[in-house]
């Protein structure tokens, strides 16, 4: 390990310390931020290769401060939090989460986690730098800043969204099942479901849908899965 970088969002003193020992000790690089605020404030100099986000802190919870990250920031964000039911887990992941894990934990798992974040964020970084541009129909994807184009019409897109349709568009025609969309983008090993990938697959496809209406970029396979499929 080449001492990643890791910031820590969490208010509780004790918890922060605890993370900051076993990380360091891991050899990671380790930020602290005892609130929201100041993470993004941090955000502006600093540059994390993962961030460590509670949930339930003052002035801005876990989830607003995710939305506020993803605005300029695609780094991969781990949400910690006591918070055990599946609504919580979705909306963490709907608001850019990409895993998700519950207090207490086992600081093993948590190591494990990061690796894997880290993992994924390579392959994803490494599949962006072969082109800064992919045009499919009326579709222009610019993976050097994580932009896409409809009919020249920007296309907002929440993290996930984007890692499910790089992935699908970068293997056009090839039918992908819910779960391996989701051992691909999320991990095997997250607190999440291939019921993730069809409330984000849902969503993208409105998204698309609303900047063309006339061309379907994502095709469900019945009984198989999703594709994207090519043109000729």
């Amino acid at each position: 390990m080449a001492n990643e970088s890791v910031l820590i969002v969490e208010d509780e003193d004790g918890i922060r310390s605890l993370l900051q020992l076993f990380l360091r000790n891991k050899g990671y690089e380790v930020h602290e931020a005892k609130n929201g605020l100041i993470a993004l404030a941090m955000l502006k100099e600093q540059k994390p290769e993962v961030i460590l986000l509670d949930i339930e802190m003052p002035e801005m919870d876990g989830f607003e401060v995710c939305k506020k990250i993803r605005e300029q920031s695609k780094v991969p964000i781990l949400f910690i939090s006591c918070r055990k039911e599946s609504m919580d887990k979705m909306t963490g992941f709907q608001v850019g989460g990409d895993d998700y894990i519950t207090k207490p934990f086992d600081f093993h798992e948590l190591d494990a986690r990061i690796q894997a974040l880290l993992r994924r964020n390579d392959w994803i970084s490494n599949s962006e730098e072969d082109t800064e541009k992919i045009t499919k129909k009326t579709m222009t994807i610019y993976t050097d800043r994580c932009e896409v184009f409809i009919n020249d019409n920007k296309v907002h897109l929440l993290h996930k969204e984007y890692q499910l349709l790089l992935v699908l568009v970068k293997h056009p025609n090839r039918v992908w099942t819910a779960e391996q969309l989701y051992d691909h983008i999320w991990g095997y090993n997250s607190d999440g479901t291939p019921q993730t990938v069809k409330v984000h697959i849902s969503n993208l496809r409105g998204k698309l849908y609303k900047h063309s209406k006339d061309t379907e970029y994502i095709q469900t396979v019945r009984g198989f899965g999703y594709r994207f499929p090519e043109t000729n």
